[in-house]
């Protein structure tokens, strides 16, 4: 005969399983929407209000004291109420209700922008709202010029963003641009209207250069190249517009160019680092682009020339530990002054003998 203590064992463990399959379901049988600041009351199913049950959010028990009878209540909810929570019966742990609560915001006015960098192919469409609802959105744009209705090409990525090719250039007939948002608690929209012209913004030119002028102490030499995104610069040029200043003043310098990618700056400061930044715009219509990358350069300045000559190089002095000092020079006299001092010695000599002689003559 079989022991039938692993059998019971079997049983109290699969009884065990499904209780806590039941407690922990992640059934998603429908999801709540409800506003940040709202009062939330959640029935248990089709239990009697004054039926024992108890609730969880996210697998963890509700303290009794938001329960009315087997009603939850919840006070003031914010974003932190937000999760699944769960009803089960009594003591039985039988789920008898389950919800995905999400807290949010109804949507506030979108913003919308349209612009055209790569003109005549197309324009695009972008918009954001200005804060987040913290609940999925959905977006409906819609596009009229005149009383056809365009098709906007969504993108993949970004996905606030699509794409209308141009049907007629140098039309006179404003587009009308609509945006729709909306959601679990609410939608809202914002309409915006233009001519095809004012909403051609190029992106800014590519590639800036800036580099110093050789045995130029004030010029630097800028170039760049034209936006990749601009289709035909042939058929519609681009005009710049070139600003500088040397990094310790705070006041911008300005150029126009109406033509060409290149300009050499003529009054820069000599020894100055400078900031450099080029703008584009289509010669006829349109706004400028924003700036470009900011780039930097120094005009050219003279490398400082070192005294290499004999006559202008440092004396060189050796140092010595000896304590001899070396004698006065000799004055060498001339021979001839030398001489005749001696004959006059002589005389003066011979002289005062005859005046002693004299004397004793006198005396005797």
């Amino acid at each position: 005969m079989a022991n039938p203590v692993p059998s019971a064992c079997c049983v109290v463990l699969a009884a065990v399983v499904v209780v806590y399959a039941q407690r922990h379901s992640q059934q998603d049988t429908q999801v709540q929407y409800e506003r940040i600041g709202a009062d939330v009351t959640m029935k248990c199913g089709a239990m009697d209000w004054d039926a024992a049950v108890t609730w969880t959010v996210n697998g963890s028990d509700i303290d009794e004291s938001h329960l009315n009878g087997s009603y939850l209540v919840l006070r003031n909810v914010h974003l932190g109420h937000s999760g699944q929570y769960s009803c089960y019966e009594g003591s039985s742990w039988h789920l008898k209700y389950q919800t995905f609560l999400k807290v949010g915001t109804p949507p506030k006015e979108p913003v919308l922008m349209c612009r055209s960098n790569n003109y005549p192919k197309r324009f695009y469409c972008s918009w954001h709202l200005p804060s987040p609802t913290y609940v999925p959105n959905t977006f409906n744009i819609s596009v009229i010029h005149g009383t056809r209705e365009m098709v906007c090409e969504k993108e993949a990525v970004p996905k606030n963003r699509c794409h209308i090719r141009y049907l007629q250039l140098f039309s006179t007939v404003k587009y009308k641009v609509t945006l729709t948002v909306t959601n679990a608690l609410g939608r809202n929209s914002t309409t915006i209207t233009f001519d095809e012209f004012a909403i051609v913004k190029p992106d800014p030119p590519e590639n800036v250069v800036a580099k110093p002028v050789p045995y130029s102490p004030r010029r630097l030499e800028v170039r760049w190249n034209n936006p990749s995104s601009w289709p035909d610069p042939e058929s519609f040029p681009l005009k710049f517009f070139l600003r500088y200043r040397p990094l310790i003043l705070d006041q911008w310098q300005h150029v126009e160019l109406s033509d060409g990618t290149s300009h050499t700056i003529t009054d820069a400061y000599a020894g100055k680092e400078y900031i450099i930044q080029v703008a584009a715009k289509d010669n006829d219509i349109g706004t400028w682009s924003d700036w470009s990358v900011a780039v930097h350069a120094t005009p050219w300045t003279e490398e400082p020339k070192y005294l290499t000559t004999e006559a202008q190089a440092p004396e060189t002095t050796t140092s010595s530990t000896s304590s001899f000092v070396p004698p006065p020079t000799t004055k060498i006299c001339d021979q001839e002054k030398v001489v005749g001092s001696g004959a006059v010695a002589v005389a003066v000599s011979w002289a005062a003998g005859l005046v002693l002689a004299a004397a004793g003559v006198l005396f005797i």
